[in-house]
């Protein structure tokens, strides 16, 4: 049998290629953008399931039950429902942190001119959503829901324009993407500003003393996540007694992490240059890797200095994608999306004002604001479309940007605390509208947007 080129040099035990097989479809599809939102969506179909079943009203005991610590004589209980959202969507609003940085210092949001556009696209996409939604909920509790048609899910968004492949141009993507990160921006700053209950003065200043001392940590050149997790922890229980929402601790904590390199490329070029040289001299023929320590400390050497070559951010960002994509939003969705949908409480929900205040300011509110605002700015010339693109994909993106699911949710959460019936008819709203502007986005731009002429098939190939 011949050797393959790829695999000249390994050792492939018996199963190893028969695993490898396995596995590396396996690998492909979690690394693929559209995993996330599957998992996500499955999620939350699986909540609503059982919130619709028999076995509803344990769920509902096993999101409401208390789970706590004592140290001595301090002590903290929440149920498992604030855990969720107050404590494992930290490392969300963290991630969302991480992206919002790297996108002001070097991505899509960086150069001011270029990160026009998608800038004034999501603050349109912001204000006449929450404008559509006071003017139809116009009082009372119900307008406390004004800010959840504001968000943007940016996992499902994305998703859509994946699975559209080549049809969608390169630069429609990279315009998506910014006016998401701009819209988990905005929605950051409205659930600080707005969504806080009464302030405490004392721990409101303890926050801003460890948020110091983490800025201190960063111009000081202290590199390793540790102490900024220490610290991060100490925040997050300071945010949490402070009356701002506690996952804001995430982004502040984010925005601390250094991102700058220790080595820069052309140092560790020259490094590694130098630790190869090494590692073949010191290959020998009658000897494996486990009995050649010479060799393994090169290999040791390298794998530091990768890490010096990489700014903190870097690495922080592309190793939490995976946990919070797979793990942490569909346990959000499996504790949030489960809302009955009996005959009568749809009845009551397509009734209620806060449902249709939701459903037009997603569906409709985003396609205005997005459409209308970037329509403005390309004409008194603020702006341009990206290259490639119409305003048919303007109207696309704007559809699309109507999912709001994650984040509307987590609003809702905040903006009707205690009053569940309001919470379901917020829901209700978010998932339909986001099921209406998922399709239709997807729709528009799948049947009425012309693929571009690189992505039509060639009629000569067979």
């Amino acid at each position: 049998m011949t050797s393959n080129d790829n695999n000249e040099g390994r050792v492939l035990m018996p199963w190893e290629r028969t695993f490898e097989r396995i596995l590396t479809p396996f690998e492909e599809f979690i690394h693929n953008q559209t995993t996330g939102g599957i998992l996500l969506l499955s999620a939350a179909v699986i909540a609503l399931i059982v919130a619709n079943s028999p076995l509803g009203d344990a769920y509902q005991h096993i999101l409401h039950a208390k789970l706590g610590f004592h140290i001595g004589a301090w002590s903290l209980s929440l149920s498992l429902h604030h855990w969720i959202n107050d404590g494992l969507m930290t490392l969300f609003f963290f991630l969302v942190g991480l992206e919002i940085k790297r996108e002001l210092l070097v991505g899509e949001l960086s150069d001011l001119r270029q990160a026009a556009m998608p800038a004034i696209a999501a603050l349109g996409g912001m204000l006449v959503p929450a404008g559509l939604y006071v003017l139809l909920t116009p009082a009372g509790p119900a307008a406390s829901g004004w800010g959840i048609p504001m968000a943007t899910d940016i996992a499902f968004a994305v998703s859509a324009l994946v699975i559209l492949g080549r049809r969608i141009p390169s630069g429609l993507m990279a315009f998506l993407v910014a006016l998401a990160i701009v819209d988990d921006l905005g929605a950051v700053a409205v659930i600080a500003v707005f969504y806080t209950n009464e302030v405490n003065l004392i721990m409101l200043g303890v926050s801003v003393g460890l948020f110091a001392l983490m800025v201190v940590f960063n111009l000081g050149g202290i590199r390793h996540p540790l102490p900024y997790f220490i610290v991060g922890t100490l925040l997050w229980l300071a945010m949490l007694q402070s009356g701002i929402h506690a996952t804001i601790a995430g982004v502040l904590m984010a925005l601390a992490i250094p991102s700058t390199p220790e080595y820069d490329p052309p140092r560790f070029s020259r490094t590694i240059a130098d630790l190869m040289k090494r590692f073949d001299s010191s290959h020998r023929e009658d000897r494996n890797i486990l009995a050649n320590q010479t060799q393994f400390s090169v290999l040791a050497a390298i794998e530091t200095n990768a890490r010096h070559a990489a700014t903190p951010l870097q690495r922080l960002e592309h190793g939490l994608h995976h946990p919070v994509g797979l793990i942490i939003m569909p346990i959000f969705a499996l504790a949030n999306a489960g809302i009955p949908l009996g005959l009568d409480q749809l009845a009551a929900a397509l009734h209620s004002p806060i449902t249709l205040g939701v459903a037009a300011g997603l569906v409709l509110g985003k396609l205005i604001g997005v459409v209308g605002f970037t329509w403005l700015a390309v004409r008194l010339g603020v702006g341009r479309l990206p290259v490639g693109t119409n305003f048919r994909h303007i109207v696309g993106v704007g559809l699309l940007a109507g999912i709001g699911f994650t984040m509307s949710i987590f609003i809702s959460e905040l903006a009707f605390v205690g009053n569940e019936q309001a919470l379901v008819y917020a829901k209700s709203g978010i998932l339909v509208a986001s099921l209406v502007a998922g399709i239709g986005g997807y729709l528009w731009l799948r049947l009425l947007v012309p693929a571009p002429a690189h992505a039509a098939p060639n009629p000569t190939a067979h």
